[in-house]
């Protein structure tokens, strides 16, 4: 028997009993930063959720409302819902790839999140804040396009990331579809 084995097979074993009733940490210091990385995720959505949603509110009740928009825009109360659970799957996505050695093995995808994630927080401004479908289009275009780049990237580093960022590109692919139809329908606006 070489040596290596023997010091294997040498290490004392724990009795089972004494294992099981050995208090354990409740989150190890890797869970611990896991959890805080992953609430920093949400928390920077949360930001640009309520953002948005700010500029969103003061243009919904007089200005949207008097858009000429098409026959298949979503009732306004939707828009809330939809967008809450999109902001928590793109969190849980790029917290995905964070897990997969944080910034310095992701930079491309992180990077490209947080310009989406600014683009997307733009949009608000510009549609909604500065009251311009127009800008508002151009806005979302480039969000589409980042959001793709993202979605790409994060599939390249884990499919569960990539897979929730699909709903997202759904979403802002009917969203531009409507930003470009009322940005048609309103050419004053």
């Amino acid at each position: 028997m070489s040596s290596r084995q023997n010091r294997t097979s040498a290490a004392p074993s724990e009795d089972p009993e004494t294992a099981l009733s050995r208090p354990r940490p409740a989150v190890t210091a890797g869970r611990s930063r896991q959890l805080s990385v992953l609430l920093v995720f949400l928390a920077a959505s949360a930001v640009v959720a309520w953002v948005g949603g700010m500029w969103t509110a003061s243009s919904v009740g007089s200005w949207y409302s008097a858009l000429d928009k098409p026959s298949w825009t979503p009732p306004n109360f939707l828009f809330g819902p939809v967008w809450t659970l999109l902001y928590a799957a793109m969190a849980v996505a790029a917290w995905a790839v964070w897990r997969l050695g944080g910034w310095r093995r992701n930079p491309a995808a992180l990077t490209l999140y947080s310009v989406q994630l600014l683009l997307n927080l733009l949009w608000s401004g510009l549609f909604f804040g500065q009251r311009s479908p127009f800008w508002g289009l151009i806005d979302i275009s480039l969000l589409w396009l980042a959001i793709l780049a993202t979605l790409v990237l994060f599939f390249r580093r884990s499919r569960l990331a990539g897979w929730l960022m699909v709903p997202y590109l759904l979403w802002v692919s009917y969203a531009g579809a409507l930003n470009f139809a009322i940005w048609r329908l309103n050419p004053g606006a």
